[in-house]
């Protein structure tokens, strides 16, 4: 039996555990989950008696290494932050190691020893990272094999919900973690590179600098730019691009919207608010208005933020209930991001029957025998339910068939790496496809950028 050790059942999971079992005969293999409370993965597995599930905290080294070192290889679905640990006993016992995570300089610094080992440290192997990488590379290395020379990338995602279950004005809801969608976009400006010359767009301005996206049988999107489009530059082969940009999908108004809590500060995570455990919704708003004896909270607001009365983005605030003088914060000397969260969940918590939406979007321009082409792909996945949901799926899948191919060793490159080699992404894109996860492709005028936005 061919053992594989899956460290963590949270949500994003379960298509992972569903597919390793499915294979679990055929491919001979023996899955142990570990997690700290078992009863996340009893729900994933069900009855099933050939899953061995134990309980696994990731600081208890003696049970962390002994699982480890039992193990083939280690599927990390831990937060990031904890991926380290597992990391290390994987070298210690020459395991090779899976993770959705991004490359942490820790975990870089072990490429030498991984490589020493002969083991593969594959990351980032989800959807965003993950997909996108190897989606983008895909059609990438297609272009310069028949002699294309790249001039222009841009590459977008978005978790969304599915649009039977989009019901409420924001056109969103959270179908990942809500704490990143509040602090989204913090710690600097974000940068991207148009026609040659580095642009930036401070955190205070990211939100009204969108740009929009059309895909077919599901309308149109709008876009903001990720932190940091530069960072897969070198990785991608894309030193020579005029033009290269990352950005996160949202229905069209979502930002515009969500702009106004940026201005007013409420996204704030770098201090705390005094006595917030007893402070209502209103009271929240309240604290960042100007002071007024006879003006109302709502009032203060709107002229505050020059939103009209009939204005549509007013409706949105008002669906949030953030007025209400009832609703307590409940969160002792909680930040103003924290604050923001708990009232947004209120709202945008996925229902028992809501299912949620993976979308993505390149734009690849290049030059061949002296003329400009384009082509655009996109990808939508829905889930099907609150447990086999598109995050789950679009993570999980690319996770468990990187699991197998390094077992069945399709995957043989040793070292730390991300899904960017054809080694890695051919075999996991063709059968990505079986599962519904597609890339719809077409060739379009070359549009280059668009002269306003310069």
């Amino acid at each position: 039996m061919r053992k594989i050790l899956i460290i963590g059942a949270g949500k994003s999971s379960s298509y992972l555990i569903k597919y390793l079992l499915d294979k679990s005969d055929t491919e001979n293999l023996e899955i142990t989950i570990g997690d700290l409370n078992i009863e996340n993965a009893k729900k994933l597995v069900g009855e099933d008696s050939k899953v061995n599930i134990i309980h696994l905290d990731v600081f208890d080294s003696k049970s962390r290494s002994k699982a480890v070192e039992d193990a083939d290889i280690v599927v990390s679905m831990l937060p990031a932050r904890f991926h380290m640990e597992v990391a290390k006993d994987c070298i210690t016992y020459k395991k090779h190691m899976v993770t959705a995570s991004y490359v942490s300089k820790e975990m870089q610094d072990l490429d030498e020893n991984a490589k020493a080992n002969n083991l593969v440290f594959m990351n980032e192997i989800g959807v965003d990272p993950g997909i996108d990488h190897m989606s983008a590379m895909q059609v990438i290395d297609r272009i310069r094999d028949k002699g294309g020379k790249m001039i222009l990338f841009e590459s977008f995602t978005g978790g969304l919900v599915a649009p039977e279950s989009d019901n409420n004005l924001w056109n969103y809801k959270f179908t990942w973690n809500p704490r990143n969608v509040v602090v989204a976009g913090q710690g600097g400006a974000a940068k991207f590179l148009q026609e040659n010359q580095f642009k930036y767009i401070p955190y205070d301005r990211l939100f009204r600098r969108t740009e929009f996206l059309d895909i077919d049988g599901y309308g149109r999107f709008e876009a903001y730019a990720n932190r940091d489009s530069l960072k897969y530059q070198h990785v991608y082969g894309l030193d020579h691009v005029k033009t290269l940009y990352r950005g996160t999908m949202r229905r069209v108004g979502f930002s515009r919207a969500w702009h106004v809590f940026v201005q007013l500060g409420m996204t704030d995570d770098s201090y705390t608010i005094d006595d917030s455990a007893n402070m209502s919704y209103r009271d929240f708003v309240n604290a960042f208005l100007p002071y007024s004896p006879t003006d109302s909270v709502e009032l203060k607001f709107r002229h505050a933020l020059k939103i009209d009365q009939d204005d549509i983005v007013w409706d949105k605030f008002l669906e949030l209930d953030i007025f209400n003088a009832e609703k307590r914060v409940e969160l002792d000397k909680a930040t103003p991001a924290q604050i923001l969260q708990k009232i947004l969940m209120d709202s945008w918590t996925l229902g028992e029957d809501d299912k949620d939406m993976i979308v993505m979007y390149h734009k690849f321009g290049y030059e061949l025998d002296g003329e400009k082409h384009q082509i655009d792909t996109s990808m939508v996945v829905v889930g099907e339910d609150q447990t086999y949901t598109a995050m789950a799926k679009t993570v999980g899948l690319p996770v468990a068939m990187a699991t197998l191919d390094i077992l069945n060793k399709k995957i043989t490159t040793p070292g730390v790496q991300i899904p960017i080699s054809k080694e890695v992404y051919t075999p996991i894109l063709e059968e990505l496809e079986t599962y519904g996860v597609v890339f719809k492709e077409k060739e379009v005028p070359y549009l280059g950028y668009n002269p306003l936005n310069v």
